[in-house]
C-alpha cells in the first residue's frame, strides 16, 4: 500500500453557489539542490571548520550519510569509527535548497509543504518565514505555504537541533532520583552514565546505542518532502474499513478524509478490481461536502471473496480498490481477512494465539530490527532480500520491534505479498517515557494517528503492541527499583501516565483507526491484566540462555507465546574482512570488539563460554566464527522444535532477531550484508510445515509429529541409531496421520532402549518424517555435549556441475558430519541448503547460483564440518597450546 495516490481529471464537479471547479491535486518532490553545513555558531565548528561551508546534501538523507558522501567523515560501519564520529550527534545543522514554481502552480488556491519526516528537532523556514517547529522523527507535517511562495528563487531551509544539546542540560537539572530511567548509557562521553536523553524525545531509541548496534545519534531530512497543489477540496486519505469478512461475503466500508474549502456537491465513484484483474460494476452516491475536514463513507459488500491468508494456509489475495470524489482519484491496495488474537482459559493458563479467517496459526518468525543505521538508505532491494528469505525460511510472521522506527511502504507492501503477518510495535524501545507529561502523550497520540492511519490497509498487520519491555523493566528491573525507592511519588505520576498512555489512549485510538486488528498494551506482557513475562499468560521474552543458563534451560519453560529468546554469533567470514582487515582477525582485538556491542564488548567471551560448554575450544579465529553459528544455530533450533512441539499450548516462536542494524556480532540469522548464517539455514527446516520433533532431556527422548497443514497427512516416522562409521544398531518405521493444525507425540524413549549397550559417545539417532515416500524433515538427537563425542573425520568431497540455471553441488561424507558448512570465500553464492548434517556414505545434491565462472567457484569453495573446528587454542592470543 501506498499512501493516496492522485489522477487524472476526467469529470467536472457540482458546484454551490460561485466556488470554481477544482482541478485534481498536483504533488512535486523537492530533492533537488539541497546544501547543508554546521549552524553558524556551533561549539562543533572549532574543531571541523571545513564543514562551515555550504556542502552538497542528499534528501532524503542524514547528517552522517552526507559527510559520507563528501569523504569528510569514515565508514561509519567499517573499524572503529564510532568513537570518532559521537561529535555529529552534539552538532545544530542546518539544510537549504532553492526552488522555482510555474505561473500555473502559483495560481493554485491551496500550496502545502509535506515533510514525511523530519529528525527531529527541527525549525522550518520558507523565504525567511517560519513555517514549522517539528519534534518528532516518527510524525508526517504539512504545512500551508502559499502566501510565502514565489516563482523565482524561494529558499527553503531546515535547522536541525541536536536531541542531546538541547535536552541534557533538562535532564540534568532534574534530581538525580526523579530522572528517569533509560535503556543504554553512553560508552563515549557525550553523556554521563546516569543521563538519559532518549527518553524524553520522540525519536529512534536504536541511535542511542543497543546491544546490536552502535551509538550514531542521527539528524537529517530522512523521508521525502513534497509540495501539493490543489484547489477547492483534497482526499488525505482512503481506507477500506473491514467490518466483516468471511467465506460468503465481505462487508466493507470505503471510507475517504477529504479538506475542502467551501461546501459543494460532489459525486464519489467507486469500483474495484480483485485478485484475477476482473474489476467490478462502478458503485456511485452524491456526496455534500461541508468547508473544514470531511469524512465520506460508501458500504461495499463482495461476495465470495477471495481471502488473504498467511504463508502456508492459503493465498494472497489482494484488491485493488478506485475511488474518485468529483476530479480527484486515488487507490487503495489491501486484502480481505479477518484477525483476532484468541484469549482463552484452558488447563495450562490462558492462551495467546493469533487466528486468522479463523484458523489459529502457530506464528513461526523472528524479530526485525531497523536495517542500517541511517534509514534513509535502507532500500526496497534490503526490504525485499531480507523479507523473501523469511518467507522462504517457513516464517509466517515477523515482529517489528519497538526501538526503531516505523518502516518505508516497500515492507509492508513486501509483506503483503508476502504472506508475512507483522507484529507491529508502537516506537518505545524500553527506555521509560515521561507519559505522565500531557504534552508529550498528545506528541504520541499524534504519531499515532499518522502510523494507524498509513499503515492500516495492510492485510499483513496482525497487532499493534504499545511498547517493547517497559512494563516488564518497571516492574523488574533493577535501575526501576531503586528509581521507585528514590523517589515514590514520582514514580506513581509515572506509572499513572504509562496506564493512561499505553493502556487507555493508544488502545483507543488503534480501535477507532484500526479497529479490526487487535492491540497489546506492551511486550512481553499481558495486556495490564496481571503478572508480565509468565509462562502461563501473554508472551515471554526468554533470556535465561544466553545469561548463563545452558541451552537445555528452553525445555523447562512452555510459554503460550514466545515472543523474544536469541543466542548471538558472528556473520560469516566475508562480512567479518568487510569491517575488519586481515590482522585484526582475533577475538580481542580493537575492531571486532568494537563491532561486539554486547555488554560494552564483552559478548564474544559470552559467545566463547556457550561453544566452550557444549563444543569445546575452537582451534583458530574462523573456526569461532565457525562455531559461534553452529552453537547459536542449534541451540535455536531446540528452543523453537519444542515449542513447536507444545502446540496449543504454546502458539508462537519469533527468535530474536533476523537481520542486522550493521556488520557485526549478534543475534541475527541473516547479517547486514543481507548473507544467511547457518540459523537461517536451520530455520527453513525448524519451521517446516511438518516436522518430526525428538526432543531429548534428562536422558528421554519425547519424539512429536508437527503439522501446520490444514488437512489430515498421511506420513511415516523412521528411527535409525547409527555409529559415526555407519553401523545400524536400531532401524524401525511407523505409520501415522498427522491431523491437521496439530502437534501429536508419538513415542518416548530413554537412552538405554535407544543406544542398547552402545558407546553413546560414537552413536546419533535420526529420526525422520517421511510423506509420500520421501523424507520432508530429519532431525538427530545425540547422547552427550558435541565436544565429548568421538566424532571422524568425515573425508568430505564435493563436486560442481554446470546446469543451464546455474550449477549442482554434489557433496558426500565418508563418514558422519555434523554442520556441514559449505563456504564461498571471497564470492557471493545463493545456496538453497548450507548447515547440513550428512549420514555415512550419503551424498546430497544442492542447487547453487552465482555469476562466476565454474573454475571460479571451486578455487574459492570449500568445506567444513563439527570435527575438525576444535582444539586446543587459546582465542584470546590466537595461539594453539
Amino acid at each position: 500500500m501506498t499512501r493516496a495516490t492522485f489522477g487524472p481529471a476526467c469529470a467536472l464537479m457540482l458546484l454551490f453557489g460561485a466556488v470554481a471547479n477544482a482541478a485534481a491535486p498536483t504533488t512535486r518532490t523537492l530533492h533537488e539542490h539541497w546544501q547543508f553545513r554546521l549552524l553558524p555558531g556551533d561549539a562543533q565548528a572549532a574543531q571541523h571548520p571545513q564543514m562551515r561551508d555550504w556542502m552538497p546534501a542528499s534528501v532524503p538523507g542524514e547528517v552522517h550519510t552526507d559527510l559520507l558522501a563528501a569523504s569528510l567523515i569514515p565508514d561509519p560501519d567499517r573499524g572503529s569509527a564510532e568513537a570518532g564520529l559521537q561529535w555529529i550527534g552534539l552538532a545544530d545543522w542546518e539544510y537549504r535548497a532553492h526552488f522555482d514554481l510555474g505561473a500555473e502552480t502559483l495560481r493554485r488556491r491551496h500550496l502545502d509543504l509535506i515533510f514525511e519526516g523530519l529528525d527531529t528537532y527541527a525549525e522550518v523556514t520558507l523565504n525567511g518565514k517560519g513555517l514549522l517547529s517539528a519534534d518528532n522523527m516518527h510524525r508526517r507535517w504539512r504545512v500551508p505555504a502559499k502566501a510565502h511562495l514565489k516563482a523565482r528563487g524561494n529558499e527553503l531551509r531546515v535547522v536541525l537541533h541536536s536531541p542531546i544539546h538541547r535536552l541534557l542540560p533538562i535532564v540534568q537539572a532534574i534530581p538525580p532520583s526523579q530522572r528517569l530511567p533509560g535503556a543504554y548509557s553512553s560508552a563515549f562521553g557525550d553523556e554521563p552514565p546516569d543521563v538519559h536523553t532518549d527518553n524524553y524525545v520522540r525519536k529512534a531509541n536504536y541511535q542511542y546505542g543497543w546491544d546490536w548496534g552502535p551509538r550514531y545519534v542521527t539528524a537529517g531530512i530522512w523521508r521525502p518532502v513534497k509540495l501539493e497543489a490543489w484547489d477547492g477540496f483534497r482526499i488525505d486519505d482512503f481506507h477500506i474499513k473491514q467490518d466483516s469478512v468471511a467465506a460468503g461475503a465481505a462487508q466493507l466500508e470505503a471510507e475517504l478524509d477529504v479538506d475542502a474549502d467551501a461546501a459543494r456537491a460532489v459525486e464519489l465513484a467507486l469500483d474495484y478490481r480483485g485478485p484475477d484483474g476482473k474489476r467490478s460494476a462502478a458503485f456511485t452516491q452524491q456526496v455534500t461536502l461541508k468547508a473544514g475536514h470531511n469524512v465520506v463513507r460508501m458500504p461495499l459488500r463482495i461476495e465470495q471473496p477471495r481471502r488473504w491468508f498467511p504463508a502456508g494456509y492459503g493465498e494472497q489475495a489482494l484488491y485493488t480498490f478506485d475511488a474518485r470524489l468529483g476530479d480527484v482519484a486515488v487507490t487503495r491496495r489491501t486484502g480481505l481477512r479477518s484477525i483476532e488474537l484468541r484469549r482463552e482459559k484452558d488447563g495450562w493458563g490462558r492462551s495467546m494465539a493469533f487466528v486468522v479467517n479463523g484458523i489459529p496459526v502457530f506464528a513461526k518468525g523472528a524479530n526485525v530490527i531497523p536495517f542500517d543505521s541511517f534509514a534513509s538508505r535502507v532500500t526496497r532491494a534490503q526490504h525485499a532480500q531480507v523479507l523473501r528469505a523469511a518467507r522462504e525460511d517457513n516464517m509466517n510472521m515477523l515482529r517489528l520491534w519497538g526501538g526503531g522506527y516505523y518502516e518505508s511502504d516497500d515492507l509492508y507492501d513486501l509483506a503483503d505479498e508476502l504472506g508475512l503477518l507483522l507484529w507491529q510495535d508502537f516506537m518505545f524501545g524500553g527506555a521509560i517515557p515521561p507519559a505522565d507529561d500531557p504534552a508529550f502523550r498528545a506528541n504520541v497520540r499524534a504519531e499515532a494517528i499518522d502510523q494507524l492511519t498509513r499503515l492500516r490497509d495492510h492485510p499483513s498487520i496482525a497487532l499493534w503492541c504499545g511498547n517493547n519491555e517497559i512494563e516488564t523493566s518497571w516492574k523488574g528491573w533493577g535501575d526501576r527499583q531503586t528509581f521507585k525507592k528514590g523517589a515514590p511519588e514520582r514514580a506513581a505520576q509515572v506509572w499513572a501516565g504509562y496506564r493512561k498512555l499505553f493502556g487507555d489512549e493508544l488502545p483507543a485510538l488503534a480501535a477507532r483507526y484500526h479497529g479490526d486488528v487487535p492491540y497489546w498494551s506492551s511486550s512481553p506482557g499481558t495486556n495490564l491484566q496481571g503478572e508480565v513475562d509468565v509462562d502461563d499468560d501473554g508472551d515471554r521474552h526468554s533470556w535465561a540462555v544466553w545469561s548463563g543458563e545452558p541451552v537445555e534451560h528452553y525445555l523447562d519453560t512452555s510459554p503460550r507465546f514466545m515472543s523474544e529468546y536469541g543466542l548471538q554469533s558472528l556473520p560469516v567470514m566475508r562480512s567479518v574482512r568487510a569491517f575488519a582487515g586481515p590482522d585484526e582477525l582475533r577475538i580481542d582485538s580493537p575492531v571486532i570488539t568494537a563491532h561486539q556491542k554486547y555488554d560494552g564488548g564483552k559478548g564474544n567471551a559470552r559467545i566463547l563460554k556457550y561453544i566452550g560448554d557444549n563444543y569445546g575450544a575452537p582451534k583458530d579465529f574462523e573456526s569461532f566464527v565457525y562455531l559461534s553459528q553452529v552453537m547459536q544455530a542449534e541451540g535455536i533450533e531446540l528452543a523453537a522444535t519444542h515449542l513447536r512441539s507444545e502446540r496449543p499450548r504454546s502458539m508462537g516462536s519469533l527468535y530474536w532477531q533476523l537481520n542486522d542494524v550493521w556488520p557485526g556480532a549478534s543475534w541475527s540469522s541473516i547479517d547486514y550484508y543481507g548473507r544467511r548464517k547457518a540459523l537461517a539455514f536451520h530455520a527453513r527446516r525448524f519451521y517446516a510445515p511438518l516436522l518430526i520433533a525428538p526432543i531429548r532431556n534428562k536422558g528421554r527422548t519425547h519424539v512429536t509429529l508437527v503439522s501446520d497443514r490444514m488437512t489430515p497427512t498421511a506420513a511415516a516416522w523412521r528411527l535409525r541409531v547409527i555409529d559415526f562409521d555407519g553401523k545400524v544398531v536400531r532401524d524401525e518405521r511407523h505409520e501415522a496421520i498427522l491431523p491437521p493444525l496439530s502437534s501429536a507425540l508419538v513415542a518416548d524413549y530413554d537412552d538405554a532402549h535407544l543406544l542398547g549397550g552402545a558407546d553413546p559417545r560414537r552413536m546419533v539417532a535420526v529420526f525422520e518424517l517421511i510423506v509420500g515416500g520421501s523424507s520432508v524433515s530429519r532431525q538427530f538427537v545425540y547422547f552427550d555435549a558435541a565436544k565429548n563425542l568421538a566424532l571422524p573425520d568425515p573425508e568430505l568431497r564435493t563436486s560442481l556441475l554446470r546446469e543451464d540455471a546455474g550449477y549442482r553441488l554434489l557433496v558426500s561424507a565418508k563418514r558422519f558430519a555434523r554442520e556441514v558448512w559449505i563456504d564461498s570465500g571471497d564470492l557471493d553464492v545463493e545456496l538453497e541448503v548450507n548447515a547440513l548434517t550428512l549420514l555415512p556414505g550419503e551424498t546430497v545434491a544442492l542447487r547453487l547460483a552465482s555469476s562466476e565462472a565454474l573454475a571460479t567457484i571451486e578455487r574459492e569453495l570449500h568445506v567444513r564440518d563439527l570435527h575438525d573446528a576444535v582444539r586446543s587454542f587459546d582465542p584470546i592470543t590466537g595461539t594453539s597450546q
